[in-house]
């Protein structure tokens, strides 16, 4: 499988704004967190799991984020396709990254704000963590 969209939507009216992602049932989701990156650090990874997957959603700002297969979690091919999603907290939309991935963002604004959902406890995902240089695939994978 491979990273792949859950689309969403917006809805707005004299009340407000309401951001949805209904596809996105939450499946085997035992955690979450959210990334705010420091103003003078844009790009953030990259860093892969074997066996756990994670659930991508962007509730404010915008970012590029890129997922990478890992074929070796020491020595990944760097003849591999390279995913690209451009996220907009006005475009809601989940992106879903399998397991074998390794992923980054850029952060286009500096208040963007990034929520993973991972399928793995700490506990569990202790062991499966594998970072790699920013740059590992190339720096055009930030453009």
């Amino acid at each position: 499988m491979e990273p792949h969209i859950l689309e969403g939507g917006l809805g707005e009216d004299e009340r407000g704004r309401v951001r949805f992602v209904n596809p996105f049932e939450f499946k085997d989701v035992k955690r979450f967190y959210m990334i705010e990156n420091a103003p003078d650090r844009p790009i953030r990874g990259l860093h892969g799991h074997m066996e756990e997957a994670k659930y991508v959603f962007l509730p404010h700002g915008r970012a590029l984020l890129v997922a990478v297969p890992i074929d070796h979690h020491e020595t990944p091919s760097k003849d591999v396709k390279i995913h690209k999603f451009e996220l907009n907290a006005d475009q809601p939309k989940v992106v879903y990254i399998p397991p074998g991935y390794a992923n980054g963002m850029k952060m286009y604004d500096p208040d963007t704000k990034i929520i993973f959902f991972s399928t793995k406890t700490l506990e569990e995902a202790k062991d499966d963590y594998f970072h790699f240089d920013h740059n590992y695939w190339g720096s055009e994978i930030w453009e």
